[in-house]
């Protein structure tokens, strides 16, 4: 009898490691692109694959149900939520009718200011002034807050279709290969840590240097109306992903209050329901910005730690796993791993 209940007991914890842990994912764009330092594109085909390996191999959920069960009670088994972060249009041309097919719901995150502007995001922008082809002037300098930056182009002044062939392998988090991707990288990380009112002072200065107004297509935002579109049919959840993306401990808390409240009152009144999921910019945030968003009345808010979100773990500080452009063989290789962990 005393085996008996051993076996038991270790049948029981065996069943419940799989069934109080779930895997949220976050996508950012589903889109070709030759120039993706951040790896942030998941191409139409490798993300149809994917979601072909998740209908065989987990149960997809919506994230406000996964963290309500993560709260309260055992998951079903290898469960998963799909989230997308930043509101690129690609979500609605590219992803949604992908998830129609899967039948696989998803939230959107969307920052709220600027939508329907015909402006990419400020990294989007600054990506195209320093990584797609095209000449610029020989010398930068720029006044940041006090600190004075300059550099030299020197001979990657010009920038051809080949030079961006060459280096589109490049990841941002490895060493810059040439003074341009140097430059790239310095701007982005001084950039993200701006109030929105000097980056855009910044940026201003920028394209008046460049004597250019860099675009990328493959990374336009949704629209008002697209946003709306998107948010029909009740496939798709609609979240607030603040005003400005700023990183959110670094600010007052008048103003994280100001950015987390306004995101959820704009979006409200573009989709005409209740926005109840937030996603952190940067996945960067402090307790008190966790108690603002808890007070703003969302029900749930996602953060950018890199694992299993398990049973009891707090919905407002739900992990997530980032997803790169795997096809269908290694995204599956990669799911397993999360869940043997």
């Amino acid at each position: 009898m005393l085996g008996l209940n051993r076996t038991r007991h270790a049948l029981r914890r065996l069943r419940n490691r799989f069934t109080t842990r779930g895997l949220i994912l976050t996508y950012h764009r589903i889109a070709e692109d030759h120039s993706d330092p951040w790896r942030l594109a998941v191409s139409p085909r490798h993300f149809a694959e994917q979601l072909d390996v998740l209908r065989k191999y987990g149960q997809v959920m919506r994230l406000p149900q996964m963290a309500s069960w993560l709260e309260r009670r055992s998951l079903p088994s290898r469960a998963i939520a799909l989230t997308f972060d930043d509101g690129y249009l690609d979500s609605l041309t590219d992803a949604r009718p992908l998830l129609e097919r899967f039948e696989s719901p998803a939230t959107v995150f969307v920052i709220s200011g600027g939508l329907g502007e015909q402006q990419n995001l400020w990294w989007d922008e600054l990506e195209g002034l320093f990584l797609q082809p095209g000449s610029l002037p020989p010398t930068l300098a720029l006044t940041i807050e006090g600190v004075t930056y300059s550099w030299n182009l020197g001979d990657v002044a010009h920038w051809s279709s080949e030079d961006c062939s060459t280096y589109r392998s490049w990841k941002a988090w490895e060493d810059p290969p040439t003074t341009r991707h140097m430059i790239y990288f310095k701007l982005w990380d001084v950039l993200r840590k701006l109030d929105e009112k000097e980056r855009v002072r910044v940026f201003k200065e920028l394209r008046a240097w460049a004597q250019i107004k860099p675009s990328r297509a493959s990374a336009a935002r949704l629209s008002i109306e697209q946003t709306v579109e998107l948010s029909r049919g009740g496939l798709i959840e609609i979240g607030a992903h603040s005003v400005t993306h700023p990183m959110l401990a670094a600010l007052p808390v008048a103003s994280q209050r100001a950015e987390i409240q306004q995101s959820k009152s704009a979006l409200e009144e573009i989709v005409g329901q209740s926005v109840e999921s937030f996603a952190f910019p940067y996945g960067n945030y402090a307790p008190e910005t966790v108690s603002l968003v808890r007070e703003t009345g969302f029900k749930q808010a996602c953060s950018v730690v890199a694992a299993l979100a398990r049973k009891g773990c707090s919905r407002f500080e739900l992990p997530r796993v980032q997803i790169q452009n795997w096809d269908g063989e290694v995204f599956a290789r990669q799911l397993a791993k999360y869940f043997s962990a």
